[in-house]
């Protein structure tokens, strides 16, 4: 049986029986890779299937009326694609690959037939839909009511904080693998304002650069800066899912 990336991902919230783990590995069968840069789902599109990140870094976004570009999300092994597709006929968003990457295709009917089955596991899935919501408000809120530093050094925590989990490593140094433009694109400003904040948080001694790699050198100090508040630690703390019903 394949070894499930969405079951590693929903384990992280609770503890999946033997057969939810089989039923999650089964969604999980066949799989593609995608090179870097490469469209695995355009806005607009027919979505006929889901997708589960099983291997590198994507990103999902919409081009707005000006031609410009908002990304929404940056995806990573585990992650759920085009959870949209359950309730929409076309996709509301693009979704490309940053890093050579590997998905597995779902069909809706499998989702459907994972509720008969598992409901607990059909309940998980709308908890961590759930949970990217409450993620994305704060963001939102972010973009619209913080500094420009502030937002570079909050994605750069987001990206740190699940590379972490996905990696399983604990360290303060990662490859961020985005380029000034995609991280400009996500917080609302443009690639030079990036390259000035950047700057301005190493000048400051609260990261290091070199090349692609990114070091946090004083977390604490970049944790204020980014208005990271005892709200966004009290997030996971606050997760509450004893109504789950029981696993089958």
């Amino acid at each position: 049986m394949t070894t499930s990336c969405l079951a590693e991902r929903l384990g992280e919230l609770i503890d999946l029986s033997d057969s939810e783990k089989a039923a999650l590995g089964s969604l999980e069968l066949r799989e593609r890779t995608l090179r870097r840069g490469v469209v695995l789902l355009r806005e607009h599109d027919k979505a006929p299937e889901l997708f589960v990140v099983r291997r590198g870094t994507m990103m999902s976004y919409v081009i707005l009326p000006d031609g410009s570009r908002q990304i929404v999300r940056f995806l990573f092994r585990g992650d759920l694609i085009a959870m949209a597709g359950l309730v929409y006929r076309t996709a509301p968003e693009t979704v490309i690959a940053l890093t050579e990457c590997a998905v597995a295709s779902v069909d809706r009917a499998a989702v459907g037939s994972l509720a008969v089955e598992h409901p607990r596991l059909a309940a998980l899935l709308i908890a961590v839909d759930q949970i990217e919501r409450v993620a994305l408000t704060d963001r939102l809120a972010g973009l619209g009511r913080t500094s420009a530093k502030a937002r570079v050094a909050a994605l750069l925590i987001e990206i740190r904080n699940r590379l972490r989990v996905v990696d399983g490593t604990g360290g303060d140094s990662f490859h961020l693998g985005l380029t000034q433009e995609e991280i400009g694109d996500a917080t609302g400003l443009t690639a030079v304002h990036v390259n000035r904040m950047l700057r301005q948080l190493q000048d400051e001694g609260l990261i290091a650069r070199d090349g692609g790699r990114m070091t946090f050198v004083n977390e604490a100090a970049l944790l204020r800066t980014a208005h990271h508040t005892a709200r966004d630690s009290a997030r996971a703390a606050g997760v509450d899912l004893s109504w789950l019903p029981p696993a089958r």
